[in-house]
């Protein structure tokens, strides 16, 4: 068995990657990647739009009141009203994900419109999701503004607990950014040092023995705030759905700001995580007379005595903002990341080994200029960003050997290694002009990468202009419709290995997206209400199939076009919700001939969600809150060639919270929280497909949390 054919239900087959400076995972195919904006002079004033009500969020990275976002950098890189963005953005906030408790992010942008979660069931492993039909595991996510390196199995793993908010782009993004994907991107937001003392300890206790326990503290190192510090850490001992699969983990995330005076601030981000979990994911699939999968069976694919995926991976880094003179501010953020893993794997009594390690660097410099020209008024950055990623597998499979335990290690046979450099020049002007929001950027990125799979050896650059465009009109009533523009661009750095044999360098992806949408902000109220329909057509994008026991690499065209509503409100009587719907039709225009104008393998066209919280405001109940959520996600198909037995059906999940504060029975224990969570409450499990393998959604799943605040 080659180490392409062991992927099978071991590693995630990413249907849509696009690889680009994350290596995706083409290349294991080859046998043998605030300061508000200043109004003219005659610029319509909207009090509803000002953003310094804002309650929670990272100053001037993002703003939230409650669950709704108030402004912004991950769009524009500036501190915009998201009101005002002329693309669709959602945030998950800090609130909202202490309300939800979600264990991963893919749980995190569950309510998330036109997020795709779950497509590989309980995957345990790896953040994969789509956004319109695009995924964007390898290429769209980011961390506090920065490329999250990564490599083809060694995927950086995040853990909500030490996540401020996550801000989701929907669309292309590679004007400010470069290489990403056209689906758009995931911005993970680290918590940071704040100025008021904050102290939490945290028990957990849930479904599969989860037992975990977490701190945050944060506040002044000195009387005088110039000093400011935060230290976030967990440990969690339990297991997945599946008894053999692990879900351990240990982080710690050490912050410290130095603000020695308004026009300065500066940001150090650390973090170090330990984590294990289960090798081997999926479940044994039946084949057909063609070798096909013909569906899942619920017997786990793996072996517990040859099981464990272990990844230690830490990232030091900073942010610093920096008033040069009157509306010019320099803007300069760097991180090196590090990351190595061990897994251990077993599909059909046949176990393999694999390690991988990557580092790379990711640093960004801009500088911020405002200014008026006449009647316009200028929000002007140019800047220059750098990314360097290398990283070696080493992987090795045995011959069938079944045994008590596991003494045997397979010999390593396969090796691999790659370093890319990319770097991008941009500028991007948003220009105000009395009601009217006018932006345009432009990017240009050279990238190079060196490749050497199981001894042969490939080098490739790739030089692309990329752009955005958009506008939009602030009515007196608030609403602001908008058009805007986008391209998008991701090098293929890999081979890709054809249908028949024989191998050739991946084409860069390219994409294009066209959306019209209007946003609400209702006055004197804390709601925002969003709407956008879209086109994207992407070229080139790199495809698995997998039915047939093989992952084999191809590029597909695609067109994806739809329609997104969001709404999100937190208001004074205790009432928070968010939720929305998508429809998204996704349609192969290039790959072979018998999928050209099918829609995209585990792509719904119709997807609906909302997620209400109350928390009672007097009387005897006052302290007690109420969560209630439904997920609908529509029919797909679980192959690209929609074949009958692999389809998967509609399905629809509800989850559900309860908590209260202590303080109101005994004001001795103020600070104290009592918390259940539950997700998939109904237990709705049924088979699904993906990339023509059958998985199992994930179950149900509670979650009882004590919180102390002191």
């Amino acid at each position: 068995m080659s180490f392409h054919q062991r992927k099978l239900g071991l590693l995630p087959t990413i249907a849509v990657i696009g690889a680009g400076f994350a290596v995706a995972a083409n290349a294991q195919t080859v046998s043998g990647a605030a300061t508000e904006s200043k109004p003219s002079e005659n610029a319509t004033k909207l009090a509803p739009i000002v953003v310094e009500g804002a309650e929670e969020g990272v100053r001037n990275v993002v703003e939230t009141d409650g669950y709704v976002p108030k402004s912004g950098r991950t769009a524009t890189k500036t501190n915009t009203p998201i009101a005002q963005t002329a693309q669709s953005v959602s945030v998950v906030s800090r609130k909202e994900l202490d309300d939800r408790q979600p264990q991963n992010v893919g749980e995190a942008l569950s309510y998330t419109p036109g997020v795709r979660a779950g497509q590989y069931g309980a995957e345990p492993r790896y953040d994969a999701f789509k956004i319109r039909g695009i995924d964007l595991t390898y290429t769209g996510i980011f961390r506090d503004g920065l490329r999250q390196i990564s490599s083809p199995n060694g995927l950086f793993r995040i853990e909500p607990y030490g996540v401020e908010a996550l801000t989701v782009l929907r669309g292309p993004a590679a004007s400010i950014y470069g290489a990403s994907s056209s689906g758009g991107i995931v911005d993970i937001i680290s918590k940071r040092p704040t100025e008021e003392t904050l102290r939490e300890v945290e028990l957990q206790y849930g479904s599969y023995g989860r037992v975990q326990g977490a701190f945050d503290l944060s506040g002044p190192v000195t009387d005088d705030n110039v000093f400011l510090y935060r230290l976030t850490g967990l440990a969690r001992d339990a297991r997945n759905e599946v008894e053999a699969i692990k879900d351990d983990r240990i982080m710690i995330a050490p912050a410290l700001t130095w603000q020695p005076d308004d026009a300065t601030h500066f940001t150090a981000l650390g973090e170090y995580m330990d984590s294990t979990t289960g090798g081997t994911w999926g479940y044994i699939n039946n084949y057909g007379p063609t070798g096909t999968s013909i569906g899942a069976t619920p017997v786990y694919g793996g072996d517990a005595r040859f099981n464990d995926f272990t990844q230690k991976q830490w990232r030091i880094g900073y942010e610093l903002d920096h008033e040069l003179s009157e509306g010019v501010t320099l803007h300069h953020k760097l991180r090196y990341s590090n990351l190595s893993n061990r897994q251990e794997w077993v599909f059909q009594d046949y176990p393999g080994i694999g390690y991988e390690d990557n580092q790379g660097v990711a640093t960004d410099t801009y500088l911020e200029s405002e200014f008026q020209t006449g009647a316009a008024q200028h929000k002007l950055i140019a800047g220059v960003d750098y990314s360097f990623m290398e990283y070696e597998a080493r992987q090795g499979s045995g011959p069938d050997l079944f045994t008590d335990s596991y003494t045997y290690v397979p010999e390593i046979t396969y090796y691999e290694k790659q370093r890319q450099n990319s770097i991008g020049v941009y500028v991007q002007d948003q220009i105000e002009i009395d009601a009217w929001r006018i932006a345009g950027g432009l990017r240009h990125d050279w990238h190079t990468s060196t490749y050497t799979p199981g001894g042969a050896d490939y080098s490739r650059t790739d030089s692309e202009t990329t752009g955005r465009a958009s506008v939009g009109y602030v009515t007196p009533w608030n609403i602001m419709p908008y058009v805007s523009y986008g391209t998008s661009y991701v090098a293929n750095p890999g081979v890709v290995i054809v249908s028949g044999g024989g191998t050739h360098q991946a084409n860069p992806t390219l994409g294009r997206q066209y959306e019209i949408g209007m946003k609400y902000e209702v006055p004197n109220q804390n709601i925002l209400l969003s709407a956008a329909v879209f086109n994207i057509d992407q070229e080139n994008a790199s495809v698995y199939e997998t039915s047939s026991g093989v992952n084999l690499l191809r590029q597909l065209d695609l067109r994806s076009r739809g329609f997104e509503f969001e709404a999100t409100a937190s208001l004074d009587n205790g009432l928070s919700f968010t939720g929305g719907y998508s429809y998204n039709d996704v349609k192969i225009t290039k790959l072979t001939p018998e999928t050209i104008g099918n829609q995209l393998n585990s792509s719904p066209y119709h997807m609906f969600s909302l997620w209400a919280d109350y928390q009672v405001q007097a009387g005897v109940l006052e302290g007690l809150g109420l969560g209630a959520g439904v997920r609908y996600v529509g029919s797909s198909f679980g192959d690209n060639q929609h074949t009958p037995v692999l389809s998967n059906g509609a399905r629809t999940f509800v989850d559900a919270a309860i908590r209260y504060d202590l303080e109101n029975i005994n004001p001795a224990m103020k600070g104290v929280r009592l918390q259940v969570n539950a997700t998939n409450l109904l237990n709705e499990v049924n088979q699904v497909c993906t990339t023509g393998f059958c998985y199992y959604d994930e179950g149900r799943k509670v979650v009882a949390t004590v919180r102390y605040r002191f």
